[in-house]
């Protein structure tokens, strides 16, 4: 699990890009241009950028220079560029290594893994630390992420926390609770809730919007990562979508102009000719 800054301004590149490194349980931040890089790296701890040379405010080069002002991070960085003077010099810059656009979600996951065991060698997760989406919760050094920031938790709330992350998607009772994490046999609902409500607070969701912390009535609390948003490349659908309706308009089209045609033959054969009357022969 690393802290990763991913930097891309497609919010639908994006969007992919923080879905997929979430469900490999990195703990993702996003920005859409250099700047807003710059003031992320300054004001939290990152472990990785992943940096797309082609932000609007600033060139790549440039973007990578900055960054290599401020850390020595790892920084993988995105090019649609081919050319192999280009990518030495981007290395000579201060990247860290590259991918060529488009690429996928696994390779650049492997590339990140190799570029982490570089960087950090011998460091690994500690044990016991918990992931649940984008949470990070280590119980040794009692320290609590969310998205990469550090959540400024009172001893309370952070074992309530760590508690329910150590069993994720599993609802517990509030007696369980209080016994646990108040040590008391028996108590007031009430602490819980309030405790509850602190927390929600912290993690940016409220109990009509929750996001990890869900309260089923009369049963109780679970803490589950967020309901993923629908995959931006589903909509990379729409032209074909697009390209198959303009097709069926135009067949519309050109039946509605053999329609005269058809009509001109629909009366005789909705209304045949009657019969010719044979003379009847004369009476012997």
């Amino acid at each position: 699990m690393a802290r990763v800054l991913v930097v891309e301004d497609d919010p639908f590149v994006r969007s992919a890009l923080i879905r997929h490194l979430s469900e490999a349980a990195h703990a993702v931040r996003s920005v859409g241009t250099a700047l807003e890089a710059l003031r992320e790296v300054a004001q939290h701890e990152v472990d990785l950028v992943v940096l797309d040379l082609g932000l609007p405010d600033l060139g790549g080069a440039e973007a990578l220079r900055m960054l290599r002002g401020l850390t020595n991070v790892p920084v993988i960085v995105a090019t649609a560029c081919e050319d192999e003077a280009e990518i030495v010099r981007l290395l000579n810059e201060g990247a860290d290594d590259y991918l060529v656009k488009p690429f996928s979600a696994t390779h650049l996951l492997a590339r990140m893994t190799a570029v982490l065991r570089r960087s950090r060698p011998g460091r690994e997760e500690p044990a016991g630390v918990l992931t649940v989406g984008g949470l990070r919760i280590d119980p040794l050094r009692r320290r609590a992420e969310l998205d990469g920031a550090v959540l400024e938790l009172t001893r309370r709330e952070f074992d309530l926390l760590a508690f329910l992350a150590g069993r994720p998607g599993v609802v517990v009772p509030r007696r369980e609770l209080l016994a646990e994490v108040w040590q008391q046999s028996y108590g007031d609902n009430q602490t819980i809730d309030v405790h509850l409500s602190w927390l929600r607070r912290k993690l940016g969701e409220t109990a009509a919007t929750p996001r990890y912390l869900h309260t089923l009535r009369g049963v109780g609390v679970k803490l589950d990562p967020p309901v993923r948003e629908l995959d931006p490349p589903v909509r990379e659908l729409d032209p074909p979508v697009r390209e198959l309706d303009h097709a069926v308009r135009e067949l519309d089209h050109a039946v509605r102009e053999l329609d005269p045609s058809v009509r001109e033959l629909d009366p005789p054969l909705r209304d045949p000719a009657p019969p010719p009357v044979l003379p009847l022969p004369p009476r012997a």
